[in-house]
């Protein structure tokens, strides 16, 4: 192990994990399909493509909530506040229509990122809680963002959002401060923590090939 990595081991989880996956976080944010997004140049079909793997992710993560609620510590982990499929399943039937379980399609990234989360998040507790630490505080820190950009680049209505907006929590800072204060705060040794990490890493790069297949589709 690195002098780096022993170092990165030491610190809180919350901080171990950011300056674990950096690198893995960028190279998912600066995708060709996420600058297109993010830059108006794509479609609401590509929105809507996006939206339906959402759909098999979360869907995959939070039937893993139950196993989590039974572990005394990891039930501090799942908030009622940040679950998404419910939001995703009203957007896709705007985006698609009232049939669109019949209509969209899955990808092979999406089904290896959906089976990864079957494997891990219902068996471990730091498996769900590295996937739910790239997954619902990505949300939260740069949801907004996405969601402006949606409806002024895209004419995406209210209806078809959901996704980004989470409720019942105004003040998505605080919200993360106290989620990253639970993290912190569970029972993992120093090992454990760097499971965590190293999972969180296989999160991001699940995302980014689903990034890579989905730009695959939609860039032209």
């Amino acid at each position: 192990m690195s002098s780096a990595s022993t170092l990165e081991a030491e610190l809180p989880l919350s901080l171990h994990l950011r300056a674990a996956t950096r690198v893995a976080h960028e190279r998912a944010e600066t995708s060709g399909f996420v600058e297109s997004l993010m830059r108006g140049e794509l479609t609401v079909a590509a929105y809507a493509d996006l939206a339906a793997q959402h759909h098999v992710i979360y869907t995959a993560l939070e039937a893993a909530e139950p196993f989590v609620r039974s572990d005394p510590a990891g039930a501090t982990m799942v908030v009622e506040g940040l679950r998404r499929v419910p939001s995703i399943e009203r957007d896709l039937e705007t985006l698609v229509g009232p049939g669109w379980r019949d209509e969209v399609r899955v990808l092979p990234a999406t089904e290896r990122y959906a089976a990864r989360l079957r494997e891990v998040a219902g068996t471990w507790v730091g498996g769900y809680v590295a996937h739910a630490y790239t997954r619902y505080l990505g949300d939260l820190s740069g949801g907004l963002a996405v969601k402006a950009i949606l409806q002024r680049a895209y004419a995406v209505p209210d209806e078809a959002v959901n996704f980004y907006t989470f409720t019942s929590i105004p003040k998505p800072k605080l919200f993360k401060d106290d989620y990253r204060a639970r993290m912190d705060a569970l029972p993992f040794d120093r090992e454990e923590r760097l499971a965590v990490a190293a999972e969180a890493e296989v999160a991001f790069g699940l995302n980014t090939a689903l990034f890579a297949e989905l730009g695959a589709i939609h860039l032209r």
